[in-house]
């Protein structure tokens, strides 16, 4: 502790130099949170009883390490495990098969707030806030690639009541712990090859999701967000929830979009996006995740994306306007650690925003001065942003970034590893 409150002195007198206050920064980290995914503590597996694999979900999740969580009393301890690493106060989101199903079949458009009563009591317990997925994924009734598009109706139907339910227990879950749920939606319909009518399906899209908004919910218990995909497994030719599609369907509709790193091109750029839709759009979903070559969910570490994503949305003073998640499930390490690590990346993107001294960035900007604006966003990637960093994982009672490996690996030899 005297080497960190050492370091932040000679930091925050590198930073004062620039017009940025440390201290401000840091209390507007204290401020912010992030919702952790439910579902990579057990590779998207949930709780219903004997659901085999993914199937018809485009999803794929790799790497066999032992240990995940294999109930929910498992993976609320796991989770309990990833928040006393992570500063700040926190949320988590959860999908629609992750509910206290009691080892009974209950089918999806069967789903109710009882089934998830107990995460809300877990959630007051831990001071937490909730978000809530329906699931249209790995289910009988998914397989043929298509769920809210599909021409057979009896499947459309099934998929509709699915969300409209989960909507209900979205609704539910903020009006009990008094803090607004975002209700995200993804489906993965689309095609694997050449297809010719997609008019139809997207037709039949927009016409589910009047459907399923035809009830509407208090915004200070339920917001609705939607997400979009470029590809996925199984349906590479074309999605049919593209992001020109609920781009449309959200703006007229009044709906929130969800941007996921992993859900474009690798060269579009997301963070460019964030500025242009909130012009138009008062809130925006962000799905932070790490794709390598395609949409692979990778941990998310800091790089230059996810601070490229941050800054932006610092920049656009938008902060209060993102809600922020992550979406990624590796099961190639520890889950936990994982977790961990990309949570406070997260965090570490958006105090590096805090700490730039945009007034003066600007200021070169307009004056035309490009060769200073350059010259000094370089002299930032060296100033000792580390040393602010450390001193709020202090101030929030958590190890640093070398301390984590120690505290994980204990919880790895006294819980996880003892799972089968």
């Amino acid at each position: 502790p005297a080497d960190i409150k050492a370091r932040y002195r000679y930091a925050q007198e590198s930073y004062f130099k620039l017009g940025v206050e440390t201290e401000a920064a840091l209390d507007r980290l204290s401020e912010f949170s992030i919702s952790l995914h439910c579902w990579q503590g057990d590779d998207v597996g949930g709780f219903e009883p004997k659901r085999e694999g993914l199937k018809g979900s485009g999803l794929q999740v790799t790497g066999r390490y032992p240990g995940k969580a294999r109930s929910l009393q498992e993976l609320q301890s796991d989770l309990q495990q990833v928040y006393a690493l992570v500063p700040g106060l926190h949320r988590l989101n959860l999908h629609a098969m992750y509910g206290d199903f009691g080892g009974r079949p209950v089918e999806r458009d069967q789903i109710s707030q009882e089934h998830f009563e107990i995460w809300v009591e877990w959630a007051k317990d831990q001071g937490l806030g909730l978000d809530f997925n329906a699931t249209c994924f790995a289910h009988p009734l998914a397989s043929s690639g298509y769920t809210l598009a599909s021409k057979d109706e009896k499947i459309r139907s099934f998929w509709i009541r699915h969300v409209q339910k989960s909507r209900a227990i979205s609704a539910f879950m903020g009006q009990e712990l008094k803090n607004p749920c975002v209700h995200n939606l993804w489906i993965p319909d689309g095609a694997k090859d050449v297809t010719i009518d997609r008019w139809t399906h997207r037709e039949l899209l927009r016409d589910s999701l009047d459907e399923i908004f035809a009830v509407d919910y208090d915004p200070i218990h339920m917001k609705d967000s939607l997400e979009s995909k470029l590809f996925g497994i199984g349906s590479e030719a074309y999605v049919v929830g593209s992001h020109e599609f609920y781009l449309g369907y959200a703006l007229t509709r009044g709906k929130m979009i969800c941007l996921d790193l992993g859900h474009f091109h690798p060269t579009e750029n997301v963070a460019d996006k964030i500025s242009a839709l909130l012009q138009f759009s008062p809130e925006l979903l962000l799905h932070i995740s790490r794709g390598l070559r395609w949409d692979s969910d990778h941990v998310v570490i800091l790089n230059d994306e996810v601070k490229e994503l941050l800054r932006e949305v610092v920049c656009s003073q938008a902060l209060g306007r993102t809600h922020i998640a992550l979406d990624f499930f590796d099961a190639s390490m520890n889950r936990v650690g994982a977790w961990v690590i990309g949570a406070r990346a997260v965090l570490k993107a958006v105090l590096l925003a805090l700490l730039e001294p945009t007034r003066m960035l600007c200021g070169y900007e307009e004056n035309g001065d490009y060769f200073k604006r350059l010259a000094l966003l370089e002299g930032l990637s060296t100033l000792p942003f580390g040393a602010v960093w450390d001193t709020y994982c202090l101030r929030q009672n958590v190890p640093t970034d070398l301390d984590i490996v120690d505290p994980i690996t204990a919880y790895e030899r006294s819980v996880t590893s003892k799972r089968t």
